[in-house]
């Protein structure tokens, strides 16, 4: 009889394992990503009363892109006369890696004339790790803002997109090509 349990367990066993071979890894994890609404109430809270556009723009966003796997809360500012250049910080929040503070900096170049300062949302799509956030993320970038407004942009590289949802307070008018080089610590070297 003690033989009989025996196999019975491993039959068990065997099924079960089994069973958890077919399940996807995906379906086996929680959901890493931020829904429209966690974005919303995150940016509502970061941007404050500025915020009536902001449910707009990340729909669009999500809509465009689908759910970030990550997200940056932050502030910027930048200026240019054709060339320009743009510094930052904030801090990553993510679902599964926690959050980090990251920097970021950039220059660009194109018809681009004015200075800004902002407070600037980023979403972070197909980011595997933390540290694939350090790199160079380049794109166009346009800008029409006098007083105030939202704006949304999107740079890439290596298959992770980043999708800037920004604040302006300042006169900028002009598009130009760029990029934004993220680090994990404050340091001034855009190139």
């Amino acid at each position: 009889m003690h033989a009989s349990v025996s196999r019975r367990f491993a039959t068990c066993a065997m099924v079960a394992a089994a069973v958890a071979a077919a399940v996807p890894a995906a379906a086996q994890q929680p959901d890493a990503s931020f829904s429209s609404a966690e974005l919303v109430n995150a940016g509502n809270k970061f941007f404050g009363e500025i915020s009536s556009g902001l449910a707009a723009v990340v729909e669009k966003a999500v809509s465009s892109y689908g759910q970030p796997n990550g997200y940056i809360l932050g502030q910027e500012g930048g200026g240019a006369i054709f060339g320009g250049l743009r510094y930052g910080e904030g801090m990553l929040y993510t679902r599964n890696a926690g959050s980090y503070k990251v920097y970021w900096q950039g220059p660009s170049l194109g018809l681009d004339i004015g200075a800004d300062g902002a407070r600037t949302m980023m979403l972070v799509y197909g980011l595997p790790s933390v540290d694939a956030l350090y790199t160079r993320f380049g794109g166009v970038d346009g800008s029409a803002y006098v007083v105030g407004g939202f704006g949304i942009t999107a740079l890439a590289a290596g298959g992770i997109r980043v999708v800037p949802v920004r604040s302006g307070v300042g006169a900028r008018l002009g598009v130009n090509v760029g990029y934004l080089k993220f680090t994990p610590e404050a340091t001034w070297n855009p190139f």
